[in-house]
């Protein structure tokens, strides 16, 4: 794991995101939405950002029934990756 690069995985029923020293739990049945955003900061000005928007070739938004979140990041599929662990 590269400690600059956002890190997505599946803990139980939990999709867990880090990022530097940061931690994020979302339970999967919360997670309402995946899509990737093409404006720069993210629409949603309320939005947790997790990632270095700068140089980040892909935004991907998750919708949860709590919260929404903008990761930037240059790992490719990672909408794809996430949508398959909801599944």
């Amino acid at each position: 794991m590269h400690l600059f690069e956002v890190n997505v995985t599946k803990k139980d029923e939990n999709l867990v995101i880090k990022w530097q020293l940061s931690k994020i739990e979302i339970p999967l049945s919360e997670i309402v939405e995946v899509n990737y955003d093409n404006t720069f900061g993210g629409e949603e000005k309320s939005a947790i950002r997790v990632g270095n928007p700068y140089a980040s070739t892909d935004t991907v938004v998750i919708k949860t029934t709590k919260d929404t979140y903008i990761l930037f990041t240059n790992i490719g599929g990672m909408k794809e990756r996430i949508l398959s662990y909801v599944a």
